[in-house]
């Protein structure tokens, strides 16, 4: 063996799989209500748009040239889920985690293909898909939020990533995609921010539900751990533009980007812009850092060049 081979860092695959006894009795009602609900209210990205009412002769180059880089944006986003899902599945299934949270990713799953698919057939249909940042300096903004290698890190409590993950960063989305179906005035553009919503709905009322739960049970230590991750979600990902281009730091990238965004919204097409948004961003993470307090964490005040302390 070469004495300077790189020893790799064991993961949860490491371990022994125990499967047995399965019990499929529901555990969690509420969240296998979801799972209900979810196989239900499935929908198709080909179909159930109504594409022919988008006519990308009505808009300008300059909204066309803005809105593929903004679907397209929205579809590398939607398209990091895709991977993560599957594997907090394999967390759930390896920690014998009840079998109401084993079938309700196997949902949403589907749900995060179909939100990455609806966003790029919305940029193809205006103009094209863009399969990658063209300006360099914004690629660390929407590249990954690292929920996908947290996932398989033994030395991180599954607990702490659903609070980050969804009781943050998804409640931010959630939030986002409410504000933009009330200001798309296109029809296309804003059918598929609902298509979008209804699912993320499902996706955030998982997390709470189960995050509701399992703090009663937690150790000040773990909470600990759970307030570190949802700070470092905030502080690490949010706030450096992954769900919003305006709170990325400045670069020529962002900066693109955010033109962008604005001859999007200018269009009706489905973005927003800083001046919109920011009171929007503010009070999702206030309602949040109050949703948590039951739970017996505080979340710190945060700080962004953009907006002060909040």
């Amino acid at each position: 063996m070469n004495a300077h081979a790189t020893v790799a860092e064991p993961t949860i695959l490491d371990g022994p799989e125990q499967r047995f006894p399965l019990s499929m009795a529901p555990k969690l009602p509420r969240v296998r209500d979801l799972f209900a609900a979810a196989t239900k209210n499935q929908w198709d990205p080909q179909t159930d748009i109504d594409w022919d009412l988008l006519d990308p002769a009505q808009f300008s180059e300059a909204q066309l040239w803005g809105a593929r880089h903004y679907w397209s944006r929205r579809a590398w986003g939607e398209y990091g889920a895709i991977s993560e899902s599957p594997a907090l599945q394999i967390r759930y299934c390896l920690q014998d985690y009840p079998a109401d949270m084993r079938l309700f990713f196997t949902i949403r799953s589907q749900e995060e293909s179909r939100h990455a698919e609806v966003c790029y057939l919305i940029a193809e249909k205006l103009g094209g898909y863009i399969e990658k940042p063209e300006a360099q300096g914004y690629e660390g903004s929407v590249a990954t939020h690292g929920v996908r290698k947290m996932a398989l890190d033994p030395d991180v409590s599954l607990e702490a990533i659903i609070a980050a993950l969804v009781c943050a960063a998804e409640e931010i989305a959630f939030d986002v995609f409410k504000h933009l179906i009330e200001i798309t005035p296109n029809p296309v553009a804003r059918q598929v921010c609902q298509a979008i919503m209804r699912d993320e709905v499902r996706h955030c009322a998982f997390g709470w539900q189960f995050m509701n739960q399992r703090t009663k049970e937690m150790s000040p230590a773990e909470l600990e751990v759970i307030r570190d991750a949802v700070v470092t979600m905030i502080e690490k990902v949010e706030c450096n533009g992954y769900h919003s281009s305006w709170l990325a730091p400045d670069s020529p990238g962002a900066r693109f980007e955010i033109e962008c965004d604005r001859h999007t919204w200018e269009a009706g097409l489905g973005a927003t812009v800083e001046e919109l948004e920011k009171p929007i961003f503010v009070e999702s993470v206030k309602r949040i850092r109050r949703q948590m307090r039951p739970w017996g964490i505080e979340l710190p005040l945060f700080h962004h060049p953009k907006i002060g302390e909040f």
